[in-house]
């Protein structure tokens, strides 16, 4: 299995040009006529499609796109080695930043948004990285 992972903008110049900035991918291939972009720089390639704001995602769909700033339940972490270069590096971009830097046993979090309303989180681990906060393996309590 392959995991393909999307993400709808506006403006998809403006959105080629945010994710070089901000976290130094390449473009890989121009896709779609134009209207969609392959970003390669992570272990999974992030493929921007342009979506017109107010359009629906599907004829189903009760919903319209909107770019403002919203939350989604699939959102982007990054794994950085420098929480701190990484965060001046997305704001001179133009991430806006949603509050203090957190610091946990496992390492440093910063949460984000691109200019497209899109959550970004900015991970630093420190030590073992999520090593520390595991308690097992094996099944997930389904109650949870």
């Amino acid at each position: 299995m392959q995991l393909l992972l999307n993400l709808d903008v506006p403006d998809l110049a403006a959105a080629v040009e945010f994710y070089q900035q901000a976290l130094g991918f390449s473009v890989g291939r121009v896709l779609f006529d134009g209207t969609g972009v392959e970003m390669l720089g992570a272990a999974v390639p992030l493929y921007l499609l342009h979506k017109a704001a107010a359009t629906r995602p599907c004829p189903e769909a009760g919903v319209q796109r909107d770019y403002r700033r919203h939350w989604m339940p699939l959102h982007l972490d990054m794994v950085v080695d420098d929480l701190d270069a990484a965060l001046e590096r997305a704001v001179a971009a133009g991430a806006r930043q949603e509050g203090d830097i957190h610091e946990y046993d496992w390492g440093r979090l910063v949460t984000l948004s691109d200019p497209f309303g899109h959550g970004l989180c900015f991970v630093q681990w420190l030590g073992e990285g999520y090593d520390l906060v595991t308690t097992h393996t094996g099944e997930i309590d389904a109650q949870n």
